[in-house]
């Protein structure tokens, strides 16, 4: 470590069964999301096109809930249990405020200064909790809340793997989270674009899936409705995100980092008797 750098207090050390959960999960997530493109024409997966989702669904639910399960046992100590009860408030929180209004959502930006501070581990149950949170405060529970949980998760988590978390710092920091952020902004909805197309009935439109066309068809298919019906609602939560981030994030990075140090994540709590006080006999 050069001097002038410190070296990143984690609220979460991801041990190796924690590793092993989150690749597990981030497989069956990819499935989850990528089936329409990797089950061949004709397949027993295509036939069930319309029972698809719905299995996922079951599935990412239970393995979202296992991998948060790993990592807090791994180290998700009650210090780093009320910081994440406070931030994925704070996220909950701010998700409506921009709710059906062109993709403004300020949530994202939240998210991503978040995972940067506190790690991957960490952010990952982050944003997994914020979204399940935020679902129960706007309604929005169905079979797309355990996608939206995974997605967010993997966009949080990212923001924890970014390069040089020790070194950079002021505005190469920024501009950089602020890249991420807009990046990944596009990245989430396009995943979750994934996860709503296969309901879509082909008879009903030309950019629906198809279980029996090819995959150079669907990914045809996919692209003209991803422009068709998000890429207005990408653009605007992309954008939010960037301006946030460039304008909030240095005053929020400061008061995380500054809530980590208080916090002391890597000491454990000790509970101390008071002087003079008496033992029972």
């Amino acid at each position: 470590m050069t001097p002038g750098t410190r070296r990143r207090v984690r609220a979460v050390r991801l041990g190796p069964r924690s590793v092993a959960a989150l690749v597990l999960v981030s497989a069956v997530g990819v499935a989850g999301f990528g089936w329409p493109f990797l089950a061949p024409p004709g397949s027993r997966v295509a036939a069930h096109a319309a029972d698809a989702p719905w299995l996922f669904a079951g599935l990412l639910v239970l393995l979202v809930a296992v991998v948060a399960a790993t990592i807090a046992e791994s180290g998700l100590g009650p210090k780093a249990v009320a910081m994440l009860g406070v931030l994925a408030a704070t996220g909950a929180a701010l998700r409506p405020l921009g709710a059906g209004t062109a993709g403004l959502e300020p949530m994202f930006f939240l998210m991503v200064l978040s995972g940067r501070v506190l790690g991957p581990g960490f952010g990952f149950v982050l944003g997994s909790v914020t979204m399940f949170a935020s679902a129960l405060l706007t309604g929005g529970v169905g079979p797309w809340m355990p996608f939206q949980m995974l997605a967010m998760g993997w966009f949080t988590m990212g923001a924890g793997l970014l390069p040089f978390p020790d070194r950079l710092r002021g505005r190469a920091e920024v501009v950089l989270l602020a890249g991420y952020g807009f990046a990944a902004a596009f990245a989430y909805g396009t995943v979750m674009n994934l996860a709503g197309w296969p309901f879509m009935s082909a008879l009903a439109s030309d950019v629906a899936f198809d279980p029996g066309a090819a995959l150079p068809a669907n990914l045809a298919r996919f692209l003209a409705y991803c422009l068709a019906t998000s890429l207005g609602w990408d653009l605007g939560r992309a954008v939010v995100t960037v301006v946030l981030t460039l304008f909030l994030g240095p005053a929020v990075l400061r008061a995380l980092r500054r809530a980590v140090r208080r916090a002391a994540f890597e000491t454990p709590v000790a509970f101390e008797e008071p002087a003079g006080a008496r033992r029972p006999t």
